[in-house]
């Protein structure tokens, strides 16, 4: 039995790492790190300006996938055009759910937390951490949307917007 599973991307290739959305992997590299040698996938972030080292046996482990087909983000702007569901639990725990949804890495959950958490001119102000969460998985959401459309992010985040705004004229 092997530790686990490991994946094959190739260099230019895009990725999606859970805690940090949609990155393009450089390189794969070997590195000697505590006097082992490990194989890396060097994965570059350009919109933060990072650059994410990942053990290649590690990859799987940690959640790190394929960008999605376009039948999960069909299947994630059906999850936008539904019905926001807002549990009646503290605010701390909810924020900490959607966190969790965000960090998962996966699109249906992250379009869950941006269903959510959308909101119209018309109704409440979103609080500073509503606000940040919201704009956080919008942001994972519309550059994974961007990724496989193979398209901008201007054009994917009017897209999910064009989403969003008719769900409320219905």
């Amino acid at each position: 039995m092997t530790k686990s599973k490991k994946l094959d991307f190739s260099p230019d290739e895009f990725v999606v790492y859970p805690a940090h959305g949609v990155g393009q992997v450089v390189s794969i590299e070997e590195q000697e790190v505590a006097g082992i040698m490990l194989e890396l996938f060097v994965i570059t972030f350009a919109k933060d300006k990072m650059t994410l080292r990942v053990p290649t046996n590690k990859a799987t482990y940690i959640g790190m996938r394929a960008l999605s087909s376009p039948d999960v983000i069909i299947a994630a702007m059906k999850t936008l055009k539904g019905k926001a569901k807002v549990k009646r639990a503290m605010w701390s725990r909810r924020a900490q759910e959607y966190e969790q949804k965000i960090n998962s890495g996966d699109l249906i959950a992250i379009a869950e937390v941006v269903r959510d958490l959308h909101r119209t001119d018309d109704q409440r102000e979103q609080s500073y951490s509503e606000r940040q969460l919201y704009e956080a998985a919008l942001e994972r959401l519309t550059r994974e949307v961007a990724a496989v459309s193979g398209g901008d992010e201007l054009a994917a985040a009017k897209e999910v917007g064009d989403v969003l705004m008719s769900r409320i004229a219905a």
